[in-house]
């Protein structure tokens, strides 16, 4: 359960590092490419944040997630000069594909087919844990 600090510090990053990651695209001329922070939760001693993002189109997620882990320090630092004056220390990202929105459709698509999902779970999307 987070407490109010960790949600305030967990709102804040995830709305400048929305801005943050949305600039970087717009800079490096990339078309037709969405990322969009969904989740961020922060640990209770605020060392690590653990950020959730969601990447249209989907067969981009896997370049998307390396190329912002490889620059996970240049992005913790623009960050870090966005919000100086909020906290004292920046906790360190790390980064992670939400794969809820396919999670969801996968159901859905199960759901839709003629054979019952409920009696069959093979049928069922498999969510990968992360």
């Amino acid at each position: 359960m987070e407490n109010n600090r960790q949600k305030k510090i967990a709102g804040i990053i995830q709305e400048e590092l929305a801005k943050v990651l949305q600039q970087s695209i717009r800079d490096a001329g990339q078309q037709n490419l969405l990322i969009s922070v969904t989740k961020v939760n922060v640990t209770v001693d605020l060392s690590v944040a653990k950020v959730y993002l969601s990447v249209f189109p989907e067969t981009k997620a896997a370049e998307v997630l390396k190329g912002v882990t490889s620059n996970a320090p240049l992005i913790k630092h623009e960050l870090s000069q966005i919000t100086k004056h909020q906290f004292r220390r920046m906790p360190e990202l790390y980064f992670y594909i939400d794969d809820s929105l396919q999670y969801i459709e996968g159901i859905e698509q199960s759901l839709k087919e003629e054979e019952n999902p409920i009696e069959n779970r093979d049928l069922l999307y498999k969510r990968k844990m992360t």
